[in-house]
């Protein structure tokens, strides 16, 4: 989640970072959800990994945004936290992006989307961050080919 974290203040987003089970602290985890929207918080984003309930644990107990990242561990090295995370019932959603610090960017930059829908200056920064991604994909096209 460090990978998330960085992404984050990259663009200048406030955010906290909790270390919370679903399983072994689950009155805990539902508390810090349900008064999420009540603090200001407009998104939740979980990493966890092998049942990785956490995420539908916040959809449970909170009305904002959740993304869910499952985390490569256990045995089925992260297969089983990507099904838990994505699988949710009906009523309960939780966007789910790729396993680990890749996912994790991924959820960092969902993030940023959801909130640039009403912040301008966060739009533009998201804008500038993909005309910045072009660039290096074509930089590196130009010297993969040797120009």
């Amino acid at each position: 989640m460090d990978e998330c974290a960085r992404v984050l203040s990259e663009f200048g987003v406030e955010h906290e970072m909790r270390v919370l089970s679903a399983h072994r602290c689950p009155q805990d985890a539902a508390s810090v959800f349900a008064v999420a929207a009540d603090r200001g918080v407009r998104v939740i984003i979980c990493g966890a990994g092998m049942s990785a309930h956490l995420a539908g644990a916040a959809a449970a107990n909170s009305t904002v945004p959740v993304i869910g990242v499952p985390m490569a561990s256990g045995a089925l090295g992260g297969l089983d936290a990507l099904l838990s995370t994505v699988n949710m019932p009906p009523g309960v959603p939780v966007a789910t992006v790729g396993l680990g610090a890749p996912g994790a960017k991924n959820a960092a930059l969902l993030a940023v989307a959801i909130l640039a829908l009403s912040d301008d200056g966060l739009a533009a920064k998201l804008a500038g961050y993909r005309v910045d991604a072009r660039k290096a994909v074509l930089a590196a096209d130009e010297e993969a080919r040797g120009l």
